[in-house]
């Protein structure tokens, strides 16, 4: 069986844990560099990036981390995760914080704004859906949620959500080219992969929907880190309404 290990230093950790047991497969708690060693790939969940990037710091995880993604081993980051993964990141709170890079893009921290202008929304995911069946469509929880307003040439997009001009001119006003461009970037970049790393603006563990979760497992199976995924429980999707196996934790339908 798969064990998938779960960066357990603050945030929706156990939600992960939840999601991947609901599809048969075990995940376990990481919170010390050796323990990595024992898991063949990670998910680093969403939460407070700077309190992460500080706990990460004091257990001298980040080389631990980065020879984790140089190895090619899948590696998947939600909200928080995905700025620890990005090779850039703005916005960031004064002092900045270490990241783990890895992806070829730049990452606004809090894009969408503070805890009180929080989300949902429904994604076109047609690739989603192409691997993992289920609609076109995803439900994104956005919570003080990043952006990705750049991504490099091998980066491929899975998703990306329609923002005001406006919105995107005041994350960035370093050049005046994309001052004059800025009528014609009318969306942001909230999912993308880029050969073994995944990343996600939004929070798919809150959600009944685990396709991504499945999507994730089955970069394991590409790159060679597990013999065989057969065993998996279908994501659990239909296209009327999301159904769940089990309430292991308050989740959004």
């Amino acid at each position: 069986m798969a064990v998938v290990g779960v960066l357990a230093l603050q945030g929706s950790f156990n939600e992960h844990i939840a999601a991947l047991r609901r599809l048969g497969v075990k995940g376990v708690e990481i919170r010390k560099p050796e323990q990595l060693h024992t898991v063949s790939s990670l998910i680093i969940p969403g939460g407070e990036s700077t309190t992460m990037a500080k706990l990460a710091e004091y257990h001298n995880l980040f080389p631990a981390l980065r020879e984790f993604v140089k190895l090619g081993k899948p590696v998947w980051g939600t909200c928080a995760g995905l700025i620890f993964l990005a090779n850039k990141a703005i916005g960031q709170k004064s002092g900045g914080q270490d990241l783990v890079g890895g992806l070829d893009c730049t990452v606004h921290r809090n894009f969408f704004g503070s805890q009180i202008q929080s989300f949902e929304a429904e994604l076109s995911v047609p690739q989603l859906a192409s691997q993992e069946g289920g609609p076109e469509t995803f439900r994104g929880v956005f919570i003080r949620a990043p952006a990705i307003l750049e991504a490099g040439p091998e980066v491929l997009v899975l998703a990306d959500y329609p923002v005001s001009s406006d919105k995107l001119l005041s994350s960035d006003t370093s050049t005046e080219e994309k001052k004059e461009n800025a009528e014609e970037e009318s969306k942001v970049i909230v999912a993308v992969r880029q050969g073994n790393i995944l990343g996600t603006a939004f929070h798919p563990e809150l959600t009944a929907d685990t396709r991504w979760h499945s999507y994730f497992l089955k970069m394991s199976n590409e790159t060679g880190e597990e013999a065989s995924l057969s065993n998996l429980v279908p994501a659990q999707v239909t296209t009327s309404h999301y159904q769940l196996i089990r309430s292991d934790l308050p989740i959004f339908q």
